[in-house]
């Protein structure tokens, strides 16, 4: 049978790893392949290969049956190859028009048409329900946003074979259905997919088959509606893995983060927290949950320190915090897991070991007399790197901007934790993370809630909400509109809440 795309014996190395090793990968025409592996296992890399990001060191590749030497992305393009990226390959000072039809420009005269590019992305925007704002900046949209843009750059270009790299990473549940449908319906328009993804509940939903890799090789490659849940986990991991985490009943203790009143503008002068009340105590997990764009963000930033409120206050152990820098809250007990781990949560040129120091490079013992003691972060690093498995070629010594978007993730998640804040505010803290790794980032939360701390989490993911949660608030259009017990809660009372209906008795 002639394959829309053949890798065979793919090998690609990096300092100190073997991403991808002797990889066959062969997708058939108008199948949804699903693409199944553990942060840093190599699936990423395979797909930058095929896009033309990487070159391997042994292997070929054959579109429709014809063997090709992809060097750059434009030969992907011109094979149409398009790739929706999990790290977004967005120009920030950029609308999202000239994103889309950047390295695509059309002209009237010597003049960039935009007006007919920009009629042409709206229809594009409509026919898949990828609604965004067209002429707004990258660096002033939200992460669901851009990812929307992504898709749309793809689309424009009339790509036939599609990689999707953790497209559903940033959507709400009810973007993910709508995502679902449109993957389907670009099927039956006789479109390939290739969708790398950790969530398994998407595979079963939308592939027809997964290829599964484990630390840079091909474990298997099943059809997905002859293969449990369960048993693609275990082939991923190495092991059985737990859905439920394990949690004991809650013993709260005294208020440690209290917001009153508070009311916050986004960046464009909008109301986007609205009057907005809350308190966490002492040894609970407080779930927001909410669809994308409610002022979740806003409120995080307001409370972390990125974004000055309009008014209220927001206090930590009793003291009001609203008027204090980024570091003085930091120092008075404030952890922050960020939205967006590229622009807030790490430096990206500097090295894994200066990363876990951030907050805290000028106390003792990281510095003495104004001088780094390298000797003590690099074995504080070495230390989290082992505790959290966080998988890097080059240990301390790795660049953040070279290791996959998993590992990034759990590399947030140890330097907040070691940390030992008393107010956590965790933002999509398993966000591009694996099955095994989620397990392990909502154990920890859980460990640290029975520390005593408190915890502020904040998910796109009901799922996530709903698990490790002790109450749910709601957010609709900038307002808390309920506060549960997380025992009353399910999906259904969520959803209908997160969409501004009333709750049926």
């Amino acid at each position: 049978m002639e394959y829309a795309i053949e890798m065979l014996n793919i090998t690609k190395e990096f300092p100190g790893v073997i991403a991808n090793d002797n990889i066959t990968l062969q997708v058939k025409p108008q199948e949804v392949h699903a693409l199944l592996g553990e942060n840093g296992a190599g699936k990423s890399t395979i797909m930058s290969i095929l896009f033309g990001l990487y070159q391997p060191e042994k292997g070929k590749i054959k579109v429709n049956g014809k063997q090709v030497k992809i060097s750059n992305p434009n030969i992907a393009n011109d094979l149409g190859i398009g790739m929706v990226h999990q790290h977004f390959k967005l120009v920030h000072n950029f609308t999202a028009v000239e994103n889309i039809i950047l390295g695509k420009e059309s002209t009237k005269g010597l003049k960039l048409d935009v007006a007919s590019a920009r009629k042409r992305i709206v229809k594009l925007s409509e026919k898949y329900k990828l609604y965004i704002e067209p002429d707004v900046k990258i660096e002033d949209m939200t992460v669901g946003m851009q990812q929307r843009v992504e898709i749309l750059k793809m689309l424009y270009r009339d790509a036939h074979i599609l990689i999707f790299d953790e497209p559903t990473s940033v959507l709400t549940p009810q973007e993910i259905l709508e995502l679902m449908k449109i993957m389907k319906n670009m099927i039956k328009e006789g479109k390939t997919i290739m969708f790398i993804t950790h969530k398994l509940n998407e595979i079963k939903e939308v592939a027809d088959r997964c290829t599964i890799i484990r630390r840079g090789k091909v474990i298997d490659t099943v059809n997905v509606d002859e293969v449990s849940v369960e048993k693609m986990a275990e082939l991923m991991v190495g092991r059985e893995v737990s859905f439920i985490t394990e949690m004991d009943e809650a013993k709260p203790g005294d208020i440690t983060l209290r917001v009153e009143n508070l009311n916050v503008l986004d960046n464009r002068k909008l109301s986007a927290v609205k009057d907005v009340s809350f308190d966490v105590r002492q040894g609970e997990i407080l779930g927001i949950a909410g669809i994308d764009g409610n002022g979740q963000s806003q409120l995080v930033e307001a409370i972390t320190g990125l974004v000055t409120p309009e008014s209220g206050c927001v206090e930590i152990c009793g003291k009001d915090i609203a008027k204090l820098s980024i570091r003085e809250r930091y120092e008075n007990g404030i952890g922050h897991v960020p939205e967006d781990r590229h622009r807030h949560g790490l430096v990206l040129e500097y090295t894994l070991e200066d990363n876990m120091i951030l907050q805290s490079y000028y106390l003792e013992p990281y510095s003495k007399r104004g001088f780094l003691d390298r000797k003590v972060i690099r074995q504080s690093a070495d230390r989290l790197i082992k505790q959290f498995d966080v998988r890097a070629g080059k240990g301390p010594l790795t660049l953040a901007r070279s290791m996959s978007g998993g590992n990034q993730q759990k590399a947030i998640m140890a330097r907040e934790i070691d940390r030992s804040p008393s107010v956590m505010v965790v933002v999509q803290p398993t966000r591009g993370l694996d099955v095994g790794a989620i397990e392990y980032i909502h154990a920890r939360l859980v460990e640290e809630r029975d520390k005593g701390k408190s915890i502020l989490l904040i998910s796109l993911e009901l799922d996530e909400i709903l698990d490790i949660s002790d109450r749910i608030a709601v957010m609709f259009d900038g307002r808390i509109v309920d506060v549960m017990d997380a025992k009353e809660a399910d999906e259904f009372k969520l959803g209908r809440l997160m969409a501004g209906l009333e709750v049926e008795s």
